[in-house]
């Protein structure tokens, strides 16, 4: 479930003294009071907004792409991913990486940092606009969708924040005074929900890599899915009113959702477009998940960017499939083939033949060839370091299964079937007959891998407090369901408080 904007915050605070900086980037070339009255300047306005989804660039201080550290972080404390520290070191990163697998995380984790400066980079920027929309002179007609864009926008922000880190401030102005503290879980939960319930009949009903009345209906469905764990009250019926309002379907080939021109895919109800020729950056999960000497497997020339040998599967994952499921074919193990020979490649550093393995011997002296790989996108000779294919945030799949959850929930296990049939029959698979959370729990794992879900589901299921790969159980007081406030964001601001059982 995260998952490059061309302003970069230091954090909350930076909105406080930012200000001046961010109207003069918005308003560098046209007034703002003559800006916005034509069709094509509202598109520039919201598209501003839309470009934070993309993350924030490495400029010596923040570092925060979408596909790097934002989707690390939930992915690595998740039973889903595990970036090891390989033999010589390779990847320990202080033991940042480490904290997470096994949950022991301190708030000085700069890995941690990294969500929230996402998410506030992204309010920061929607605040700025529709300040910007309130200068311009439109009128009230013209100006409400906008409002309606941004505000959702923001929503989404605010709705990674309740998730990952629980009691967060709340800003939604432009002009910053002071650095607000810190907003308590259920209020964050009301903001977000009141934003979305606001706005969502005044969205487009279609507009590719923008919130449709469709996207926000699946965020809103979303937080009532996990309201239970957010506000201690379950919204089953709710998840299902708001999965109700959501028009939909499958597409045929499961891959199709993720080639490189998938913008073309009928189920994606929301992405974030990339294109490497345009100049957009952030969007190069593959290049950190494949060994170093990838490239040959690809291409007979080499015409296909070096890789990190970082992200791969924890051990488990790919078991998890059945062998006849073709979302099994999201994880790559085996022997890679160097196309110059017919040949295994063989990896420089051992002399040994790549083959990834599902199994990793150990999560501190991991080999290079251990783990299966990330690859659920497309790759093929040419590939560069940043990827063309638009990062996946909603697809229908989800929908359905969203669907199925509620249903068997609130007791109705019948009813979850018609909904799990869909995705089980695109997958090659009979759907069995005794369906139950426990099976609906593995069954997202295996239709969602590698989309940014899994920490979220965890959580909701229970099971993230529990032993698994290199993990024991969590804390009695399972206060590691949200990460703490970073103490970067603390030594900024003193108005925030530490989130309990973290020590400020």
């Amino acid at each position: 479930m995260n998952f490059k904007l061309p302003i970069y915050l230091l954090g909350l605070l930076g909105l406080v003294t930012s200000c001046t900086d961010l109207s003069e980037e918005l308003y560098d070339r046209v007034q703002s009071s003559d800006y916005g009255t034509t069709p094509q300047e509202i598109e520039t306005i919201v598209g501003r907004a839309y470009s934070s989804l993309r993350g924030g660039a490495s400029d010596g201080v923040n570092f925060y792409p979408t596909s790097e550290f934002v989707f690390f972080v939930s992915a690595v404390a998740s039973d889903e991913c595990v970036i090891p520290t390989r033999v010589g070191g390779d990847w320990y990163d202080d033991g940042a990486y480490i904290e997470l697998q096994r949950h022991n995380w301190r708030p000085e984790n700069p890995k941690l940092w990294a969500p929230w400066k996402y998410c506030y980079n992204g309010i920061a920027s929607a605040n700025a606009i529709l300040y910007q929309v309130e200068q311009s002179g439109l009128d009230a007609a013209t100006a409400r969708p906008l409002y309606a864009e941004l505000k959702t926008l923001r929503a989404y922000y605010y709705y990674q924040l309740l998730d990952l880190y629980g009691n967060v401030p709340l800003d939604t102005t432009y002009v910053v005074l002071e650095a607000p503290g810190t907003s308590p879980r259920q209020e964050v939960f009301e903001f977000v929900e009141r934003e979305l319930k606001n706005n969502v009949d005044y969205l487009p009903e279609q507009a590719y890599g923008r919130f449709t009345q469709d996207a926000a209906h699946l965020l809103l469905a979303r937080l009532y899915l996990n309201a239970e764990v957010y506000t201690g009250r379950p919204r089953w019926e709710d998840c299902l009113t708001a999965c109700g309002r959501i028009s939909g379907q499958l597409e045929p080939d499961y891959f199709s959702n993720f080639k490189t021109a998938n913008q073309t895919s009928r189920e994606i109800i929301f992405a974030v477009p990339y294109d490497s020729k345009a100049g957009t950056v952030g969007n190069y999960l593959a290049s950190m998940t494949y060994h170093y000497e990838q490239r040959w497997a690809f291409s007979a020339t080499g015409d296909y960017q070096w890789c990190g040998n970082g992200i791969a599967a924890q051990p488990g994952l790919y078991s998890a499939f059945e062998e006849k499921d073709i979302r099994r074919n999201a994880l790559l193990v085996g022997p890679q083939i160097d196309l110059r020979t017919g040949s295994t490649i063989i990896m420089p550093a051992s002399g040994n033949p790549l083959v990834y393995t599902e199994e990793i011997s150990g999560l501190t002296e991991a080999a290079q060839n251990e783990g299966a790989r990330l690859s659920k996108y497309e790759d093929k000779a040419g590939d560069a370091w940043e990827r063309d294919y638009d990062l996946v945030l909603m697809r229908y799949a989800e929908v359905l299964l969203t669907q199925a959850e509620c249903h068997i929930r609130l007791g109705n296990a019948a009813a979850a079937r018609p909904f799990i049939e869909q995705v089980r029959i695109r997958a090659g698979l009979e759907t069995p007959s005794n369906v139950d959370l426990a099976f609906i729990d593995q069954e997202r794992r295996r239709e969602l891998v590698f989309e940014g879900h899994r920490r979220t589901d965890n959580i909701r299921f229970g099971t993230f407090f529990q032993a698994w790969w290199e993990k024991g159980a969590d804390a009695a007081d399972k206060h590691t369901a949200i990460f703490p406030i970073p103490q970067q964001e603390l030594a900024r601001n003193n108005k925030l408080d530490q989130n309990p059982g973290y020590v400020r």
